[in-house]
This record gives structure tokens, sequence and C-alpha cells, in this order.
């Protein structure tokens, strides 16, 4: 198993937990050096049971050629767990740069892209493998002052659903899994403010995720109370929606407070 983002937050969670359940090898790719030995030790296991490379998802070239490594130095990637992810700020989109803009796109949305063109080719071939991209539920559900990560989510959510139906009109063994969880405690979200949904616990969050893999399951949004706010959204008109949900229910107001990992 191969996970991007895999150094903290649910990313490494997810790396134990699968250990935990047995998995030969977890490949980690970070923009930080990940700790590989303590990964390991944290889930019982041998330190070469997790293989760490430093890795900018951004960068196609070292995408490409790191992925030329695992597969020389490990073996083939059987799931592949697209978790890096950025946020810039709480900012009005007037107020965002074009290179805040371009980031945030490359990380969020066109990197999953890059990564699961390298692999996805093998796993076809094979006829069998597992590719799940952690999106957002703001890839859904508009929200003011994250305007470009609801942007870059959204992408993933369209790109993701559509290459689970090619693959499945194509009769492939190849799954993929879209989740679209709300906000996680990790400190990425450090200061955001939820009335209508509990922030959400890394450690239930990432067995979730895992137990969405494990069942081939094509989407998984987390809470399931969000699939109600969903239901809403499809039936209300758009200013009731605002004004129920985004005011009432505090959706437009929960970013207001945040502070994100650079505040600590």
């Amino acid at each position: 198993m191969l996970v991007t983002g895999g150094a903290s937050g649910i990313g490494r969670i997810m790396c134990r937990m699968a250990l935990e359940r047995g998995a030969r090898q977890v490949v980690v790719w970070d923009i930080n050096d990940a700790d590989g030995a303590s990964l390991a030790a944290e889930a019982g296991r041998s330190g070469d049971a997790v293989a760490c490379y430093r890795v900018d998802v951004s960068d196609l070239s070292s995408v490409v050629e790191t992925y030329g490594r695992v597969k020389s130095e490990c073996g083939d990637v059987d799931i592949l767990i697209n978790c890096a992810g950025i946020v810039t700020g709480n900012k009005t989109f007037d107020r965002m740069s074009m290179g805040e803009i371009e980031r945030t796109m490359d990380i969020n949305a066109t990197a999953p892209m890059a990564i699961a063109l390298q692999m996805l080719p093998d796993m076809i071939a094979r006829d069998h493998g597992h590719i799940c991209n952690i999106a957002s539920a703001a890839g859904m559900i508009s929200n003011p002052r994250m305007s470009v990560y609801v942007a870059s989510k959204w992408a993933v959510i369209g790109w993701s659903d559509s290459v689970r139906v090619e693959l499945h009109e194509a009769g492939s063994n190849v799954h993929v899994t879209t989740v679209a969880p709300y906000y996680i405690n990790t400190g990425m979200f450090e200061g955001v403010r939820s009335r209508i949904l509990p922030i959400l616990k890394p450690e239930p969050t990432a067995r979730r995720i895992i137990r969405a893999i494990e069942r081939n399951t094509d989407f998984c949004g987390i809470p399931l109370g969000f699939h109600l706010i969903r239901f809403f959204q499809g039936i209300l008109p758009v200013s009731w929606f605002d004004t129920i949900f985004g005011h009432w229910c505090g959706i437009f107001s929960t970013m207001d407070g945040f502070t994100g990992r650079r505040g600590k």
C-alpha cells in the first residue's frame, strides 16, 4: 500500500492501521521526512515493513522518478491512497495570489491524477488494485473563504468517480473509492468551528476509510449526517439553503477563526 501525505495526520494513522491489519509493506510518500521506524514500531512490525520516500507530489518528474524506485525496491503497488493535501488560508478569492491558487490545485487536484496515472496502468494490466482518493465534504458544498480549496476538492470528486465508472464499464477488477470527510481534527484546519456537525476525530475517521477500501465502497461521505445536508441541498432553493444551513447552522462561518498548522 502506498499513501501520499503518510508522514502525519490521518495518512499516518491509515498506514499504521494497514500494518496492524497485516499489510505486507506500507510505502509513505511525503514532502516531510517520515520516521518509518517509529511508524512500524507503533504497529508492532519490523522496520522494513515501512518504506519512506521524500516526494513533492506537485512535481511530476519527482512522482515519475520515485514511482520507478518504488517498483524496483518494493514491488507492485496494490493500494494507492491519495491523501496529501493543503489549505492555504481563509482569505476571500479576490485576495488570493496566483501562486496560492496554482499550489492548491497542483497538490490537491492535479497530483492525485498524476500519481494515479503512473500506477493505474499497472493495476489494470494485473487486473487487481485499488485507488482511494481523499477529497472533502467541501467538494460538494460551497463555502466562503475557502473557494480554491473547494474547487480543488470538487475536481477530485468528479475525476475520481469518473475513473470508477470507466473501470466498471471496462469490466476491470481495479476499484476506486472516493472519500469526502468533514473537517478532521489533525491540525490542518486548526481554528475551525462547527455548529451543525462535530469536527471529526482522526482515529475513527481513518478506520472508516480503511474499512471502505476493504469493502470496495464506491463513495464514502463522513459523517453520515453530511448526506442529510446534501439531500436538502438538492431539494431547497439556493437562497433557502444558504440561509438555513449557511447562516443559521453556521456553515458559512466555520473558517472565521481558522489558523491552520501555521498558527501553532
